[in-house]
């Protein structure tokens, strides 16, 4: 690479780096409508870091993470524009446990898309500076190939997260219906079983119980709270549970024979599970069979009876 190369290269280095710093000063800062009020709503002084006793130590790593938060929360509310499909990413968060807004989710496919696009930047380097690798223009190929993987990466494992959750709440959930029908059993209100039941359990259920009744002290009814839950948590098993309750409680049939009825259900789908994943097992197991273990023992069947006849033909 020749010094007018370099030289330009620096150059625009600089240059991006001058017009973020000039963006990002003080009087090229956009001020928003919250900052400006936010001030006036305070309903107590902020205490001063002076007076803790002990304040967490500022490192690098801290530091250039609160300078490219506002870049890339800017970047990842250009892709959600650019994406689109909020409300369905919504439910899709709110499936995966409701842990992550959607302005941090596009932040963390930014950070992705970016760190796929940096295997590209980097072979475009070595082939700028070390003249090896492949042609230019592959590299832009493999930068455009990095910025899309990492944010199909990022959907994808959201998706996995969502499986994940889904199965741990189906395995969860027998031992949960169980413990309601022996609250209801022994003389306890709806409301009250959710309450002993939640506090009780650690697992993504109880959590999801947890909320349901965060709603209901909200002012939403049990019915409402149960259909919401539902609806984060879309699991076949939890759906009929919910509507079950639902009609049990608006008609006021035993509800410890609902529970126990669903908690059977939701054992037997689950062995039925089993059942089938074993079968697909099975037939996975038979590939190495026929594949390796068959075509070795014909070869050491057959080799000597093959040696023999070729020295006897000789």
């Amino acid at each position: 690479m020749n010094a007018v190369a370099l030289g330009a290269l620096f150059g625009l280095i600089g240059g991006v780096g001058l017009a973020l710093a000039i963006l990002r000063s003080p009087p090229a800062r956009p001020i928003r409508l919250a900052d400006r009020v936010d001030p006036y709503l305070r309903d107590t002084p902020s205490r001063s870091n002076l007076l803790d006793d002990e304040r967490p130590r500022a490192s690098a790593l801290s530091g250039l993470a609160a300078f490219a938060r506002p870049v890339l929360a800017r970047l990842g509310r250009r892709l959600d524009r650019f994406l689109g499909g909020q409300a369905a990413l919504n439910r899709r968060l709110a499936r995966a446990g409701g842990r992550m807004s959607v302005e941090e989710f596009r932040v963390e496919q930014v950070i992705c898309s970016s760190a796929g696009a940096g295997i590209g930047a980097f072979v475009l380097a070595l082939r700028a500076f070390a003249g090896v690798g492949p042609p230019p223009l592959v590299g832009v190929a493999l930068v455009v190939a990095g910025l899309a993987g990492g944010i199909v990466a990022r959907d994808w494992w959201l998706g996995r997260t969502i499986s994940l959750r889904e199965e741990r709440i189906v395995a969860e959930f027998p031992t949960v219906a169980e413990l309601l029908a022996l609250a209801v059993t022994a003389g306890e209100s709806p409301v009250s079983a959710l309450e002993r039941v939640g506090r009780l359990s650690a697992g993504e259920l109880g959590r999801e119980l947890r909320l349901a009744l965060a709603d209901t002290h909200a002012g939403a009814t049990l019915v409402q709270a149960l259909e919401r839950m539902a609806d984060r948590a879309p699991v076949p098993s939890l759906v009929r549970f919910v509507d079950g309750m639902a009609v049990a409680i608006e008609r006021g049939t035993p509800l410890a024979d609902v529970l126990r009825a669903q908690a059977v259900d939701v054992r037997e789908a689950g062995k039925r599970q089993l059942l089938e994943a074993g079968g697909r097992k099975e037939i996975a197991m038979m590939v190495p069979v026929v594949f390796l273990i068959l075509p070795t023992t014909v070869i050491f069947a057959f080799y000597p009876a093959l040696v023999s006849l070729t020295f006897n033909a000789q």
